[in-house]
């Protein structure tokens, strides 16, 4: 693999964590709202990572590995809404129930955290690489 390969695995796993970092602002925007029935409630959404082969790489004819990350789909959680009793909430459903969000925001700053580190971490061997190809163009000078 050649140096400049590292910008597109590194690259790939920029998008893949700015896909979970706006996930992740969707469910905490989220976490405080209500439904009048468990269906209509928000649940949480997670992204789900998957190895970027050569097959799905932009020049899949390349002898290159096309190595990086993609996110192959967006799934919601299983876990049960909140059920609360409020009979004056407009939302109410005729036993007096709305139900809240399943969205736990510990887990998503917790998320939130990971994300944006794996991120800086990323954007910090774009940054070395870059450095790596300067310096060895400039050798000959």
């Amino acid at each position: 693999m050649s140096l400049l390969g590292i910008f597109d695995i590194s690259g790939s796993a920029m998008n893949a964590e700015s896909m979970r970092l706006n996930v992740t602002a969707s469910n905490l925007a989220n976490a405080d709202s209500v439904a009048s029935s468990p269906q209509a409630a928000y649940r949480s959404r997670h992204p789900v990572f998957a190895t970027q082969l050569r097959e799905f790489s932009a020049n899949p004819n390349s002898d290159e590995p096309g190595v990086g990350v993609r996110v192959l789909d967006i799934i919601q959680s299983s876990a049960v809404p909140t059920k609360r009793f409020q009979p004056d909430h407009p939302l109410a459903d005729p036993s007096g129930y709305v139900y809240g969000s399943n969205v736990n925001p510990v887990e998503e700053l917790t998320n939130m955290i990971s994300a944006s580190r794996s991120f800086q971490g990323n954007v910090e061997v774009m940054t070395t690489a870059r450095e790596l190809v300067i310096k060895t163009l400039t050798l000959g000078h």
